[in-house]
């Protein structure tokens, strides 16, 4: 069976983009990085598609007089790549509803947050505001809406005493590093369903026990 063609799209130092990578280079993972897109030419995750020999290219919205033929660029970039399904892996533009019904349920996004809660930006801060006891990160379908869209996976962390940004952030971060192939996975392997809304995953096994915070 071929393997899913996976397009990344990138604006910084790709380190969701290298569990990407990472989880691809597996013997029989079910899907290969075929393009990875920077609208910077500094991105660091560009250097990281080079080391794994990964096609790379840098498509800038400077470059272009609107938003529209920029996003062109990118989708005939990825369709002439043979791409079936794009992943926005630190990607700091907002797309617009053509682009994203040009790849409609082809496309998803990575979050700090177990979504609904908490979207847009500053994630880990506003958490931290709320008084929450569990945070984490969802990987979901993407829609016009910003963070919006059916959620196909989601991990979730303890937020500790003491916790600040950058603690919380780094402990979601390494969440994020497992959960994103792991969504790519099962999209790869066709076991994916929109239903009312909803992903159903077929052959979807029961969940582990509940992580509880604060421990009894």
């Amino acid at each position: 069976m071929a393997r899913l063609k996976a397009g990344v799209l990138i604006s910084g130092r790709g380190s969701n983009l290298q569990a990407l990578i990472d989880a691809c280079a597996v013997p029989g993972f079910p899907a290969e990085i075929a393009l990875v897109i920077a609208n910077k030419a500094d991105a660091y995750g560009l250097q990281r598609a080079q080391q794994a020999n990964i096609p790379s290219a840098v498509i800038s919205h400077r470059d272009y007089p609107d938003k529209q033929r920029f996003e062109q660029a990118i989708d005939a970039a990825f369709r002439d790549a043979g791409v079936g399904l794009v992943c926005l892996a630190g990607f700091m533009r907002l797309l617009s509803p053509w682009f994203v019904d040009r790849w409609y349920d082809r496309l998803i996004n990575i979050h700090p947050s177990l979504l609904p809660a908490f979207k847009g930006l500053d994630t880990h801060a506003r958490a931290l505001a709320a008084g929450v006891r569990i945070a984490g990160c969802t990987v979901h379908l993407v829609r016009s809406a910003v963070d919006e869209g059916p959620i196909i996976a989601q991990a979730a962390v303890p937020v500790l005493p003491g916790d600040d940004e950058t603690a919380l952030a780094a402990r979601i971060l390494e969440s994020e590093h497992r959960l994103y192939p792991l969504a790519l996975r099962l999209f790869a392997e066709d076991r994916l369903q929109v239903v009312e809304g909803r992903v159903e995953i077929r052959g979807m096994i029961a969940a582990g026990p509940a992580l509880i915070n604060p421990p009894a």
